[in-house]
């Protein structure tokens, strides 16, 4: 009987399989580039704001606190956004009549509350409780990055499943003195500083799916 294919055949079949084998990796490997870019993850990106705020201008140059704006950093899951009136605290004698704040004078007049865009939002699936963090040790900039350089906020970690991992499970790598919680720029003293500040918190690091997908 005639053969029926030629014997390239075999050749061709066998680049068929590898290529198709590559082309899944490489495909695999794009999505996972894609998964970890600025694009997807937001790090380095300054998203629009009503209003253009700087955290620069009113930590480093001014030396307000963190928490005089996000006053429920330390007790609750959300930091809190401050309400209007807290601005006009300090902006009812300076920069009243400045054009750059008319929103906020506009919102504090009528009530209605300024819409900032979200810069770190997590996922509705994930919870997160800040005042644990802080709690234990784990300062502001761990997580939101040197913001009292940033003229403009933005993401600074991807907060990615797989960076908060990462300290769940080296907490030592990121854990302060309470002292030095909204400190910027902290560094620790010694080499094994974390790993005493975990026994000193009483850190009990969870890695549970449960822990963060209630």
């Amino acid at each position: 009987m005639a053969q029926i294919f030629h014997r390239s055949t075999n050749t061709i079949s066998r680049l068929s399989i590898f290529g198709g084998i590559f082309l899944v990796a490489g495909l695999i490997g794009l999505f996972a580039v894609l998964d970890r870019s600025s694009y997807n993850t937001g790090v380095g990106v300054v998203l629009a704001q009503p209003i253009p705020f700087s955290h620069d201008h009113h930590t480093a140059a001014l030396g307000i606190s963190c928490v005089y704006c996000h006053t429920s950093v330390e007790d609750s899951a959300f930091a809190g956004i401050p309400p209007t009136a807290t601005c006009m605290n300090c902006h009812n004698l300076i920069w009243n009549q400045s054009p750059m704040l008319a929103a906020v004078r506009e919102s504090y007049r009528t009530g209605e509350p300024i819409r900032w865009t979200r810069v770190h939002d997590l996922p509705d699936y994930v919870y997160f409780n800040h005042g644990i963090h802080v709690a234990k040790g784990i300062g502001c900039e761990s997580c939101h990055g040197r913001v009292d350089l940033m003229p403009l906020i933005m993401k600074t970690e991807s907060l990615q499943m797989e960076w908060c991992l990462d300290c769940h499970r080296q907490p030592e790598s990121r854990v302060r003195p309470l002292s030095e919680i909204y400190t910027m720029g902290w560094r620790p003293e010694h080499a094994d500083q974390g790993t005493r500040l975990i026994a000193e918190h009483d850190i009990n690091s969870k890695v549970s799916c449960s822990t963060c997908h209630r």
